[in-house]
């Protein structure tokens, strides 16, 4: 079953990640408390995923033990491959959202973990963004559904 591993938000740009159990979501807004939320959101700029095996690859190649929020995106995810739901709607739990695009590693993520080789490695591993279609609660272990 694919479902939510670990949750991840930052009140404000370049600020630590706090880890958390679950978050609100509005439609078209965003995540409440997240740096990215406001009233009139990008739908780039709503919701971000990326695969705990992603992560998990990377840390093991490099013996690294990056946490999983350190990675900047909202949630975590396991048993899902997250390329594929580019431009398709599904559900994380009870709320509808649609893959826009794929997430690229950025240079400022490069910095706060302070290895030169995530653009590489990351480059069609970075995640999701997601818009948000409806407003309810994502919790650790929700099942997504596509």
């Amino acid at each position: 079953m694919s479902h939510v591993f670990k949750i991840g938000i930052a009140a404000q740009n370049n600020k630590e990640i706090k880890e958390v159990n679950h978050i609100d979501v509005v439609a078209n807004k965003g995540v409440v408390g997240d740096r990215h939320f406001s009233e009139f959101n990008d739908p780039y700029n709503q919701l971000s995923l990326i695969e705990s095996e992603n992560i998990d690859q990377y840390n093991i190649s490099y013996g690294l033990n990056i946490p999983y929020v350190n990675f900047r995106r909202n949630i975590v995810t396991k048993g899902i491959q997250l390329n594929e739901l580019v431009g398709k709607t599904f559900l994380i739990g009870s709320v509808k959202v649609e893959g826009m695009d794929l997430c690229r590693p950025c240079r400022h993520l490069t910095e706060v973990l302070n290895q030169d080789n995530i653009l590489k490695e990351f480059l069609r591993k970075g995640g999701l963004r997601c818009q948000i279609l409806s407003s309810s609660k994502i919790k650790i272990n929700d099942e997504i559904k596509v």
